[in-house]
């Protein structure tokens, strides 16, 4: 507990590197996880596949549960 599955357009490295340790910050601070309870995944999707393989699978069937949902805050 926790684990975070990122899907997002190709950043390099040091992008990517820093948004995980944000969030790893986060639930450190925040949730009071230890970090052996961490786990973060980033997965890149190119631009023109991100309908096909993130928007229409997995974000559309999952609206309720979303928190943000196209950068309006769902709470």
């Amino acid at each position: 507990m926790p684990y975070i599955a990122i899907k997002s357009y190709p950043k390099d490295e040091e992008i990517k590197k820093r948004v995980i340790e944000g969030i790893n910050k986060v639930l450190l601070e925040e949730m009071g996880c230890s970090q052996e309870a961490i786990c973060i995944s980033m997965e890149e999707v190119k631009p023109e596949e991100w309908v096909e393989k993130v928007r229409t699978p997995e974000i559309e069937p999952n609206k309720d549960k979303m928190k943000i949902l196209y950068g309006k805050k769902m709470y």
